[in-house]
Order: structure tokens, then C-alpha cells, then sequence
């Protein structure tokens, strides 16, 4: 688990002020991998019962713009958040549960596949989703 005083070191490493909101908010990211802006919210009220629904979106906000968490959003699924930063790495996605874990590139540098035409483009990430079923899905389905 990752400490108040390390959250708030993250917070002036990256020259953001230091607020109980942005806190909690980070901490709640680091607890809950993948976690969609409901549960977050309410994790952050378990510690602050007054933050409000504005001031979690605004530090989601923040956060995610200072390069401290990272938006995902796979293909019919609310937006999650997730602290793993500073890499390019993908997610498998449970079709069934919406379950969703990390999974390192498979193999080659950042962005882990060559476009076979980049159109000009300079690309620095390619972004990557697997889909299955999770293993709770998948022993449910096989249930007689």
C-alpha cells in the first residue's frame, strides 16, 4: 500500500498542490487497480465523507493530466483508472464481468507493434485489448 506521505511526494514531483482531496483520490487509484469513478469515489469517501462527485472528477482530472494515473476506457466500459504509469503496457478484458487486469507487451519495444503504414504518423503508443473470459467466468460457464 502506498503511504499518505508518499502520495503527497508524488504530488509535488510532479509540482501539484498538495490538497486532501488529490490524496485520497491517488491513494484510492493505488488501492483499487482499474477501479471506475463510482467506486472511487466512494473510497475517497470512506476516508473524506464530505468529498463531493466534482471534486473527485476534478482530481481524476488533475491526476491524469499530470501523467500520476492513467485513463482507460476499453470498448463498452465506463472510464477506469489506474496508477501503473511511465510504461506501455495493455489490459485484458472479461467480456462476461468486465474484469480487467495488465498485461506486459508481449514482445519488441515501446509501442510493441510496428504499423505497417504509419501515414506520416509519429507513433508513440499502440494500445492494446484482450478479450476473454476471466477464470471465475470461465469455470461459471462450464458449470453443468
Amino acid at each position: 500500500m502506498t503511504s499518505p506521505a508518499d502520495l503527497q511526494q508524488l504530488l509535488r514531483g510532479v509540482a501539484l498542490r498538495v490538497t486532501r482531496p488529490r490524496v485520497a483520490v491517488l491513494g484510492a487509484v493505488h488501492a483499487h487497480p482499474h477501479a471506475d469513478t463510482e467506486s472511487i469515489i466512494s473510497a475517497v469517501r470512506e476516508e473524506l465523507p464530505d468529498a463531493s462527485h466534482q471534486a473527485v472528477y476534478d482530481s481524476l482530472r488533475v491526476l491524469t493530466n499530470a501523467g500520476l494515473v492513467r485513463r482507460i476506457q476499453p470498448a463498452g466500459s465506463v472510464a477506469r483508472y489506474e496508477s501503473r504509469v511511465g510504461d506501455n503496457h495493455h489490459h485484458v478484458v472479461c467480456r462476461s464481468c468486465g474484469a480487467v487486469s495488465d498485461v506486459d507487451c508481449a514482445v519488441g519495444d515501446a509501442p510493441c507493434l510496428t504499423a505497417s503504414d504509419d501515414h506520416g504518423f509519429s507513433i508513440d503508443e499502440a494500445e492494446v485489448v484482450y478479450w476473454g473470459l476471466c477464470p471465475a467466468c470461465s469455470t461459471a460457464g462450464s458449470r453443468p
